[in-house]
């Protein structure tokens, strides 16, 4: 009978190398790249024949989105949530801290990679069971198909056949070119995926040996947790307080006992917009088009447009990516660069460069279709049977239309049913909830008027998503 694995997906991210589509706000793990669905969804769904549970490390921001992959997906979450990003070796110690037991075999895999071959993703984990029973950390190689600058590789020194893998020499951070190429043409060195399979009391004993500062900070913040449903809180002073690192810095490159799997199958973290680009079917002249996108005389280019006609005429070699408030039009060759340029139109305070018009909500979406001075206009949409909060505003006043659906509004004292084609008045400073009663999504316009229309005037009275 194969070992019971238990699932950690890794679910931090920036989401500023595929921007505008991924911004801080709705990270590339989030956002639904391949057939509709996010690399989140189909990591879930890769694991769901290891096990129907499964734990994920995310941002209190994201916890919803999660969320939303899960019940997508199909499987059973437990949540930790980082009230601040520390990296891998804080988020793995909080799943090794928070496992059933110290002989758990914990597979620690990021949300935003792309294994089409879940098949062959199994068997190859499975071949690493023996060394993790055995005191090791497993880690998972890609074999390389270019010389990437990209990616951190590992070194092989030789192979243990009776733990079915290959011993780690060391791990070499990501090099430059000429290095990538010089590593290739050695061999014996892989692509590092980040994918591990360790038991739980074993990845403690090499944090306690090598990061024991990162261990105690987090067991502190776990063990100052609230719970609230499924999610686990961590304590967000003791988090906060925690070193922000790599687990490979932290443990790998200095612990013994590290062992390999190849993993021979497709793989990609779609970390920039020329994996992305690799996704998609190429035409005659090697354009790749997504959405209504159109290319005349042009070669080598990359089209995502999926919400109005972009034309491409006499191009080569450039993406173009299309958002309703954001485009980027880049040469092929930079496209590591995008990070960098996103990180300058943060600090000159431009809000597309970290939030989406559209932002989602534990209760569905809203989109910011228009504004102008003193007045928002938003199409909101609200799952069946969710609601928002018993909220009011200070600055603001509220116009809702519905368009679809049926409706059920709380105004001060005031309990409203609204159909379609009905509307409603919220005076500023009254008390009011939205509410789906319908099997459908409801879907309403929003006009907003007053004197401030930030999403921070808000007070909540009541709210069935913690944020009251």
């Amino acid at each position: 009978m194969p070992a019971s694995i238990f699932p950690v997906v890794l679910c931090g991210g920036s989401g500023t190398r595929l921007w505008p589509l991924s911004r801080q706000m709705f990270p590339k793990q989030f956002v639904p790249l391949i057939e509709g669905k996010s690399l989140l969804q189909l990591t879930l769904e890769r694991v769901k024949s290891l096990s129907d549970i499964v734990m994920t490390v995310e941002s209190d921001d994201h916890r919803f989105l999660v969320q939303d992959a899960a019940e997508t997906a199909g499987v059973t979450v437990r949540h930790l949530l980082e009230p601040v990003g520390r990296n891998t070796a804080a988020a793995m110690a909080a799943a090794a801290l928070a496992a059933p037991n110290a002989k758990t075999l914990l597979l620690f895999l990021p949300a935003d990679h792309h294994i089409p071959d879940t098949e062959l993703f199994v068997r190859t984990v499975q071949e690493g069971v023996t060394a993790a029973e055995a005191g090791f950390i497993v880690t998972f190689g890609i074999t390389p198909t270019f010389p990437s600058s990209a990616y951190g590789y590992i070194e092989i020194l030789g192979s243990n056949p009776k733990l079915k893998t290959l011993s780690v020499q060391r791990f070499i951070e990501k090099p430059d070119a000429a290095r990538a190429q010089q590593l290739i043409l050695q061999g014996h060195h892989f692509w590092n995926a980040g994918i591990f399979l360790v038991q739980a009391g074993t990845l403690i004993t090499a944090l306690e040996q090598h990061a024991p500062d990162i261990l105690n900070a987090v067991r502190n913040a776990l063990s100052k947790s609230t719970q609230d449903g499924a999610f686990t809180r961590l304590d967000r002073e003791a988090f906060t307080g925690c070193r922000s690192e790599s687990i490979d810095y932290a443990v790998l490159e200095q612990y013994d006992r590290v062992a390999m799997v190849p993993f021979q199958g497709a793989w990609s973290d779609v970390g920039s917009w020329n994996a992305v680009a690799e996704l998609s079917p190429a035409d005659a002249d090697n354009n790749r088009i997504l959405g209504q996108g159109r290319a005349w005389s042009s070669k080598d280019t990359f089209i995502h447009a999926p919400h109005r006609p972009v034309i491409a005429l006499g191009t080569d070699s450039l993406f173009i990516i299309d958002t309703p408030d954001a485009v980027l039009v880049a040469h092929a060759d930079h496209a590591e660069t995008v990070k960098q340029i996103v990180g300058a139109l943060t600090q000159e305070g431009l809000p597309q460069a970290t939030h989406h018009r559209r932002v989602p909500r534990p209760w569905g979406v809203f989109d910011s279709v228009d504004s102008g001075e003193c007045f928002q206009v938003k199409r909101i949409t609200v799952k069946p049977g969710a609601r928002l909060s018993l909220q009011m505003h200070h600055h603001r006043a509220e116009h809702w239309v519905v368009v679809k659906g049926t409706a059920r509004v709380t105004r001060g004292d005031e309990v409203l049913v609204l159909e379609e084609n009905q509307s409603v008045y919220v005076p500023l400073g009254v008390r009011h909830r939205l509410e789906n009663i319908g099997a459908e999504p409801l879907e309403i316009i929003e006009v907003q008027s007053g004197s401030y229309l930030g999403e921070d005037d808000i007070v909540r009275f009541e709210d069935g998503y913690g944020r009251s």
